[in-house]
C-alpha cells in the first residue's frame, strides 16, 4: 500500500500549481477579494454611522433628561405636540423633584435673522441661563445672558459659531444687531461649535432670553400660559437619571390630572442610545448580508474554475495514481489548492476593504472603523467558502479512474 504523501509535498505541489497559472488563480480569486472588500468596507461604513450617532448623541451629556410635550402615538402619526407643557412645570420639577440639579426650559420657532442685508433661516431658542450649564455649551467669544437679561427682557442673542460666520462672513459679530420678526437683538457672545444631532445643526441657532421670546417673539397660550417646546434636565449624576426619570413622570402626571395615557415623554440619552443602537446595528447586519452575497459567489466562483481545472489536469490525475498517489492524496492537493485561492483573495480583499474605510473616515464626516476581530472572521469566512466549495472539484478529482485518465493520453 502506498505511503501516504506528507502535507508538505502536497502544499508544495498545489502552489507550484497556483503560480504555473497565474492568471487562472487571480480570476478565481477575484470573486473572493471582491466579496471580502466588500463586507470589510460595509460594515465599517455601518460601524462608523454608529460612531457618528453616539459621537453626537454624547454632546447632549450623560445625565441629561428631555421632557417633550404629546405621546408617542402623536409624534408616530405626524400630528404637531398639543401644547401641555408649560414653563410651571419646569418650575416645578426644579423645586420638587430631588435627584435634578438644574432644568432648562426651552421654546424654538423657527425665524428669519437679519444682519445687514445679510439674511439667514435658522431656529430662535428662548432659553434661561441654566441652558449653557446642562447642555454642556460653552462661549467662544463675548458672554451668555444673565439673571438681569432675564428680568429685563432685554434684547440681546447669542448665535452659534455657523450662523455668525453666515451673517458676518468678515470680522467679529459682537455687537452687531440682527433683527427677529422686526425686533431688533444686539449679539453679545457666539458658542463654540456644537454639531449636530439627528441632522439638527446646533451651530446655526440663535438663543435669546426665554422671557424676551415670551414678551416679544412666540407670546403667551390664553389657555396653557407660557407653552414650552421642551424642558432640558440634568440629573445630579448619572445613576440618578433613572430616579429623575420616574420623579418627573409622577410630578407631571400629578400636575396634567392623567389617568391613563402620559400628555408627555420623559427621554434619556441611554433611551436614545439604545434606539441608535439597535437602529444602526441591524443596518450594520444587512450590509454585511449584502457583503457576504459577494463571497458566496466568490466561492462560487471558485467551484466552477476547480471543476473546469479537474476536467484539464486528468492526465496529470491519471498518472499521479498511477505511480502510486492515492485518492486522499488527490483530494488534499485540491482542497488546498482551493483554501490557498480563498485565503489569499481575503487577505487582498481585506487590505482593499481598510484602505476604503481609511478613505471614507479621513474625507468624509463618517468615522468609518472596523475592529481586527471582524478582520479576522472575514478572512476566516473567506478560507471555510474556499473549502466548502473546493469539496465538490475535490472529490471528482480524487474519484477519477487512473485507467481511464491514462487513455486520454
Amino acid at each position: 500500500m502506498a505511503a501516504k504523501l506528507p502535507l508538505r509535498e502536497t502544499v508544495g505541489m498545489a502552489l507550484h500549481t497556483l503560480r504555473t497559472n497565474r492568471l487562472r488563480s487571480l480570476l478565481t480569486m477575484l470573486g473572493i477579494v471582491i466579496g471580502n472588500a466588500s463586507v470589510i468596507t460595509l460594515v465599517g461604513v455601518g460601524k462608523g454611522a454608529q460612531n457618528l450617532a453616539e459621537g453626537q448623541l454624547n454632546t447632549l451629556g450623560a445625565n441629561v433628561l428631555f421632557v417633550v410635550p404629546g405621546n408617542n402615538d402623536t409624534r408616530r402619526q405626524g400630528i404637531d405636540s398639543p401644547k401641555t407643557l408649560v414653563l410651571q412645570d419646569a418650575e416645578a420639577i426644579a423645586e420638587q423633584v430631588p435627584s435634578v440639579r438644574r432644568v432648562a426650559p426651552q421654546i424654538t420657532i423657527n425665524a428669519v435673522v437679519q444682519a445687514g442685508s445679510r439674511s439667514q433661516s435658522s431656529s430662535v431658542s428662548g432659553i434661561t441661563p441654566d441652558f449653557l450649564t446642562v447642555r454642556r455649551f460653552e462661549v467662544a467669544q463675548g458672554r451668555f445672558f444673565n439673571q438681569r437679561d432675564m428680568y429685563s427682557a432685554r434684547n440681546v442673542v447669542v448665535v452659534g459659531p455657523d450662523l455668525a460666520s453666515k451673517l458676518q462672513p468678515v470680522g467679529s459679530i459682537l455687537g452687531r444687531n440682527l433683527r427677529i420678526r422686526d425686533q431688533g437683538f444686539e449679539v453679545i457672545g457666539v458658542l463654540r461649535p456644537k454639531g449636530a444631532v439627528f441632522g439638527s445643526n446646533q451651530d446655526e441657532i440663535a438663543y435669546i432670553p426665554l422671557t424676551t421670546m415670551v414678551s416679544k417673539l412666540s407670546g403667551r397660550d390664553p389657555t396653557y400660559g407660557v407653552s414650552l417646546s421642551f424642558i432640558s434636565v440634568e440629573a445630579r449624576d448619572e445613576a440618578s437619571t433613572g430616579a429623575a426619570k420616574f420623579q418627573i413622570t409622577n410630578l407631571l402626571r400629578q400636575r396634567h390630572r392623567i389617568l391613563r395615557d402620559d400628555d408627555f415623554a420623559v427621554r434619556s440619552q441611554k433611551d436614545a442610545l439604545s434606539i441608535v443602537g439597535t437602529i444602526t446595528g441591524g443596518l450594520t447586519l444587512m450590509l454585511a448580508a449584502i457583503g457576504a452575497i459577494s463571497l458566496l459567489v466568490g466561492g462560487i466562483g471558485i467551484m466552477n474554475i476547480m471543476l473546469v481545472s479537474v476536467s484539464e489536469r486528468t492526465e496529470e490525475i491519471g498518472l499521479r495514481k498511477a505511480v502510486g498517489a492515492r485518492s486522499s492524496d488527490v483530494l488534499a492537493q485540491f482542497l488546498v489548492e482551493s483554501l490557498v485561492l480563498a485565503s489569499l483573495g481575503g487577505l487582498i480583499g481585506s487590505a482593499l476593504g481598510l484602505s476604503a474605510i481609511t478613505a471614507v473616515a479621513r474625507f468624509s464626516p463618517l468615522p468609518a472603523a472596523i475592529g481586527a476581530d471582524s478582520v479576522l472572521i472575514t478572512v476566516g469566512l473567506s478560507g471555510s467558502i474556499g473549502l466548502i466549495f473546493g469539496v465538490l472539484p475535490a472529490r471528482r478529482a480524487a474519484r477519477l479512474d487512473p485507467i481511464a485518465a491514462l487513455r486520454s493520453l
